[in-house]
């Protein structure tokens, strides 16, 4: 499955020597974009091995993840179960809207209740409540999704010295970290506040899936502009001069903070003149629609 590489040209890369490319990831599925895709791949086809017939996974009212799987439901033929944190608000925002319109089912927990989605106990009680489940965990993140991640790297086959990508529950960085096999440095740009926890578990992911212990990964934590689904207007100008620059429209919650971090490490010469980055763009854009009603942003810039 071909990926595009897309070099960039700005001035700030042209002064610093550094040469920086993103991996369009976010056109790899039309419906299912990004590290979504490479997450779900094998866990549908191990849902299909094993008959199921129901997907079940937990998120957030704005999460990518509930609208990647309500999606993948409906293109491969399985009924989805969303169990969303919170109350639920009427009417629907977008991602819901679109979850529901690919015919997922909703159900709400309170934030104590959904504290316990990884409890073994509390697991079975809601397998039970729909047919043949196939239980996903919250953001896709187990051993088939970073094997699905994995591939990422498979796709590079120009050289490079370092990847980027953003991190929210760690599957996807823990694949990449895998696929690399020590090849080079991996930087790691946590969404959330405080995101250094990732360190321990990408490095629990990685040797749960190779057996080995790798040393090449760096976490970024100074890029998450308050925490995870928070923005500031210098985060929201540099998104919208980077789409009017670059022609790529990068999401406010992981890609946006992961390419400002980039463009801001290379202005304090965090790397070697030569150096070669990839950027790997996870997908979101389509989580702009709720994000925008969320905090009434102006989407007038976006095509």
């Amino acid at each position: 499955m071909s990926v595009l590489l897309q070099p960039l040209s700005h001035p700030v890369l042209t002064q610093k020597g550094v040469e920086v490319a993103v991996l369009r990831e976010d056109l790899l599925h039309p419906s299912i974009p990004g590290n979504k895709w490479r997450k779900l791949n094998y866990n549908l086809r191990a849902a299909q091995e094993q008959q199921a017939q129901t997907l079940i996974t937990f998120g957030g009212a704005f999460s990518n993840h509930i609208a990647a799987v309500a999606a993948a439901g409906q293109e491969f033929g399985f009924a989805t179960l969303g169990y969303i944190r919170g109350e639920e608000t009427l009417p629907l925002n977008p991602t819901l809207q679109y979850a529901t319109g690919c015919g997922m089912e909703l159900r709400y927990l309170s934030r104590t209740q959904y504290r316990l989605r990884n409890d073994l106990q509390f697991r079975a009680e809601i397998e039970k409540t729909a047919p043949k489940p196939y239980l996903l965990p919250e953001g896709g993140t187990n051993l088939l999704a970073v094997k699905g991640c994995t591939e990422i790297v498979y796709e590079l086959t120009q050289p490079w010295d370092v990847l980027c990508v953003a991190a929210g529950t760690g599957g996807t960085l823990a694949g990449i970290v895998a696929g690399a096999r020590g090849q080079g440095s991996i930087l790691g740009f946590p969404a959330l506040k405080g995101g250094e926890f990732l360190q321990a578990e990408v490095a629990q992911l990685v040797q749960a899936y190779t057996g080995q212990v790798y040393k090449n990964l760096e976490l970024q934590t100074g890029y998450h502009f308050g925490g995870y689904a928070k923005h500031t207007p210098e985060l929201l100008t540099f998104i919208q001069d980077f789409h009017a620059s670059q022609g790529i429209l990068l999401d406010p919650v992981y890609t946006g903070k992961m390419l400002y971090g980039v463009f801001d490490l290379i202005k304090q010469d965090y790397f070697a003149r030569g150096t070669k980055l990839v950027a790997v763009h996870t997908g979101g854009q389509q989580g702009w629609a709720g994000y925008a009603q969320r905090y009434g942003l102006n989407l007038d810039f976006i095509d």
